[in-house]
Formats: structure tokens, C-alpha cells, sequence
């Protein structure tokens, strides 16, 4: 097993807390419509699957703009590739929050996931290269802004959307024109790489059977993940969307807490593959057991709070897992994830709308089949686990491959073993 990091993650450079702060506010917006879901259907005239539209415009196309993040960062280096993504998000959560029909909004969402693919890439790659304490705490530090914005965007989408459904989208901008400040001014400049990415490389990378493998496991966790987040406040019988929004804290709370504290320990102990066998069980039992008594309000608002325990050790294990064993640059890896991820997280609201409006009003099948969809990643996570376990033991060092050969056709070999051909 990895040794704990004897560095803290949290004590860091101001630009990597920069980044950091500027992550908390993009995971925000995961949650932050979700409090105001139930207010735009009514006050827009617009159906649960129309509204579910914000979820799948942002999230397909953040995962389409994955594919290019690495040619525009290797063109224009990450600090400059940050600012764009910050000033894109700006001003398309203002103009959502300006914005008049349910279309409108739809549209400027994603305009807002093109912003936010250049911003989630790059941060990532940007707070690896910069954090102090090894990759295993820039991971840890990530995961954590992850939760953090998870906890919080309920909580500011609840208090604002109480006050108009434009108040969230204004509050992101607002943010993140600060989040924008901090960057420009803390972030050191960065140089432009030597070598420039090619777009084909993220489509290209998928020849390799670890990251393909790990990457379809995204998908599917991302689709039952996505499901819950989605359509659950339709089901909770709650109107106030402060009252939904201290839900969704209770749940972010729990996705920050069993991301940055439970999961490196757990792991630590009986490794990646273990946990995240565990871990995807219970979530497909939590899942199962809210579409059983998906008309009991009390039912759905406990299994959401407490899905959020399972959410935040996958979604740390399953990013570390990607980035351990992928035998590919991490800016390319991380694209590539993206891209393959986000598919999966942006259809599952919508799909979930469209099953209960045609067969099932009672929503019980969308949660059925996000329990079978988490329950197939695990199976799928089985045929990666000797990687797994070896990059446990640290006998499989993630390499950071620096010609094209190795990006575009041959896994390399470390120690020996071919990474791609570990299982």
C-alpha cells in the first residue's frame, strides 16, 4: 500500500489555494440548481425533463470540451487556460440568470459547461503539478474543493433561490469573477509547454485497455451518481428551496467528509479495489431502496443524505484509480476521463425524465436502473484489479510518457510489466 503523505495537503503555496478556491466555487454549480429545480419547472411552465436539461446541457458538453482542453492548454499554458475557463463561466451563469424561458436558460448552461471543461482539466493538472505532498494529497486536496462546492452549492442555491431562481446563477458569477481575480493575481505565470497536444490524443488514449476500462467505470458510477442528484428533488415533497437546500448540505457534508478523511484510510487499509467494490454495493443498495419507496418522501431524503457517504469515497477512489493506472500524461488522462464521464452523468437526469413521464410517474425504474448501472461498475472495475492493486504497493509508478509513441500506440513498461496488459 501507498504510505500516508507526510506532507499535510492542506498546507500549500496561495496558488494552489487560489485554484482550490476557484474549484469550490465550479463544483457549486453541481449542485446550486438543484434547490431551484422544483421552482423553475413551476414559475418557467416547464416539464421535470425539460428542467433536467440544465443537468445534461452543462455535462454533455463540459464532457465534449474535455477532448480539446489539452490542445488549448498546451497552446496557451494552464494559468491562461484557467483565466478562460473562469471568464466563459462568468458570463454564462449571468446571462442564465438574466435569461427568461426554460431554453434560455438550457443554453447559456452550456455555454457554462464549455468554461467549465477548460477549468476542470486545468485545475486539476495545475494543483498535481503545484500542490505540496505528492500526488496522493493534491488528489486528496482536489477531492476535497470537490466536496466542499458539493456541500455548499445547495446551501447558496437554497438561500438565493428563496429570494428569485435568478439569484444562484448571479452568485456563481459573482464568485467566480472572484475566484478569477484570485487566480489572475496568485497564480504564477505558467510557461507553455514544450510539446503541443494533438486532438486526437484523448479519443486516441481510449486504446489503452486500463484507462478505457476505468474510464467506462466513470461512466456508469456517473450515471447512477447523476440520477440521484437530478431527479431525487422532485420525490422529496419539499417547495422551499432553502429546505431542499439544507438536504443537499447534509448530503455535500457527508461527500467532503468520506472524501477527504474516510476514504484515503480505508484504502490505505484494504486497498483500491476492495474499497470501491464496497462501496459501489452499498450505493446500489441506497439507490434501490429510494426507487422501492421512491413515493415516501422520508425514504428518499434519508437514502440521499446518506448516498453522499458512498459519493465522496468513489469519487475520490475512482479519480486516484484513473490517475494511478492510466498509462497516458495526466492532462491527457484527465481529458479523457472527463469526456467519458460526463457522458454518463449528463444523460441520466434527462433519461430518468423521460422514463417517468412515459411509463412510470412514480419514479421507481430511473433508481432501479442506476442500482444495476453502479452495481455493472464494479463488475467492470474487476478486470483492472491486479493494476489496482499493484499501484497499491506502488509497484506500478504512474509514468509521464514524453513522446507521442507512447501517448498514441504502446503502454509503457515499468518494472517489467506493461501497464496496459496488467490483467
Amino acid at each position: 500500500m501507498h504510505e500516508a503523505p507526510t506532507t499535510s495537503p492542506f498546507k500549500q503555496p496561495r496558488a494552489v489555494w487560489a485554484v482550490a478556491f476557484a474549484c469550490v466555487v465550479s463544483f457549486m454549480g453541481i449542485g446550486l440548481v438543484d434547490p431551484i429545480l422544483k421552482s423553475l419547472a413551476g414559475q418557467l411552465h416547464a416539464t421535470p425533463t425539460q428542467v433536467e436539461l440544465l443537468f445534461t446541457s452543462y455535462l454533455v458538453i463540459t464532457a465534449v470540451a474535455m477532448l480539446v482542453t489539452g490542445w488549448v492548454s498546451s497552446r496557451l499554458g494552464a494559468k491562461k487556460t484557467l483565466i478562460a475557463g473562469l471568464v466563459i463561466i462568468v458570463v454564462f451563469a449571468a446571462l442564465a440568470g438574466l435569461s427568461g424561458s426554460i431554453g434560455g436558460i438550457v443554453g447559456f448552461r452550456a455555454g457554462w459547461g464549455l468554461g467549465n471543461a477548460l477549468f476542470i482539466a486545468t485545475s486539476l493538472a495545475t494543483i498535481v503539478a503545484s500542490a505540496s505532498g505528492g500526488f496522493a494529497g493534491a488528489i486528496i486536496l482536489y477531492e476535497a474543493a470537490l466536496g466542499v462546492g458539493i456541500a455548499l452549492g445547495p446551501v447558496v442555491g437554497g438561500l438565493l433561490g428563496s429570494i428569485s431562481w435568478r439569484g444562484p446563477f448571479f452568485g456563481v458569477s459573482a464568485l467566480m469573477a472572484i475566484a478569477l481575480v484570485a487566480t489572475v493575481f496568485l497564480l504564477p505565470k505558467t510557461p507553455v509547454p514544450a510539446r503541443k497536444q494533438r486532438l486526437s490524443e484523448p479519443l486516441a488514449a481510449l486504446k489503452h485497455r486500463s484507462l478505457a476500462t476505468t474510464s467506462v467505470v466513470g461512466l456508469l458510477y456517473n450515471w447512477s451518481f447523476f440520477t440521484l442528484l437530478g431527479y431525487s428533488p422532485f420525490l422529496m415533497g419539499i417547495e422551499n428551496p432553502i429546505l431542499l437546500g439544507a438536504v443537499f448540505c447534509g448530503w455535500g457534508v457527508l461527500v467532503a467528509v468520506f472524501s477527504v478523511l474516510v476514504a484515503p484510510r480505508v484504502q490505505r487499509r484494504i486497498g483500491t479495489a476492495k474499497t470501491l467494490y464496497v462501496t459501489f454495493a452499498l450505493f446500489a443498495v441506497d439507490l434501490a431502496v429510494i426507487g422501492i419507496f421512491s413515493t415516501v418522501p422520508a425514504v428518499v431524503i434519508v437514502g440521499v443524505i446518506i448516498a453522499g457517504a458512498f459519493i465522496g469515497t468513489n469519487n475520490t477512489l475512482v479519480t486516484t484509480a484513473v490517475m494511478s493506472i492510466a498509462p497516458v500524461e495526466r492532462p491527457v488522462a484527465s481529458a479523457t476521463y472527463g469526456f467519458v464521464r460526463f457522458i454518463g452523468g449528463g444523460l441520466a437526469p434527462f433519461v430518468a425524465g423521460l422514463i417517468v413521464e412515459a411509463w412510470d410517474p412514480q419514479a421507481h425504474l430511473p433508481f432501479f436502473i442506476a442500482a444495476v448501472t453502479v452495481a455493472v461498475a464494479a463488475v467492470v472495475l474487476s478486470t483492472v484489479r491486479h493494476s489496482l492493486a499493484a499501484a497499491d504497493r506502488g509497484e506500478v509508478a504512474h509514468p509521464e510518457p514524453t513522446t507521442l509513441d507512447r501517448v498514441e500506440g504502446r503502454d509503457p513498461v515499468v518494472g517489467g510489466l506493461a501497464v496496459g496488459d496488467a490483467d
